[in-house]
């Protein structure tokens, strides 16, 4: 399942700085950020062997998860709090506030192939 890391963040009258590389429970291979988001919804995939940080630099958004038997809504708000996404996490990401930017660290490489979009079918 998903799960929220603090990230180290070191402040004082300067401003702040906070650690990422050594907090990251992965090798970094990819870096990407998502900003500018109207009133979509982003993701709606899961993956077959990438892992990936999420962490809200700038304003605030929710992701959604599904793990296949865990639902739950994670609020990123703060640029110290870090969402990882697991293999079996299905994931969309919405409700980002107009100033949002999203950076996401990935275990892998893109691959097209890595890409799960069927959601978890849920029993009623």
């Amino acid at each position: 399942m998903a799960y929220l890391i603090h990230l180290t963040t070191h402040s004082d009258k300067r401003g702040n700085l906070t650690v990422i590389e050594d907090e990251i429970p992965f090798d970094i291979k990819r870096i990407f950020y998502i900003y500018g988001v109207d009133d979509s919804m982003r993701g709606g995939h899961r993956h077959k062997t990438t892992v990936q940080a999420a962490i809200c630099i700038h304003g605030s958004c929710i992701v959604s998860n599904d793990d296949g038997e865990k639902q739950e809504d994670f609020l990123l708000d703060h640029p110290s709090k870090c969402l990882i996404l697991e293999t079996k996490d299905w994931h969309v990401m919405h409700h980002f506030t107009p100033d949002a930017v999203l950076l996401v660290l990935a275990s892998t490489k893109f691959d097209p192939s890595d890409y799960i979009y069927e959601p978890y079918m849920h029993k009623t």
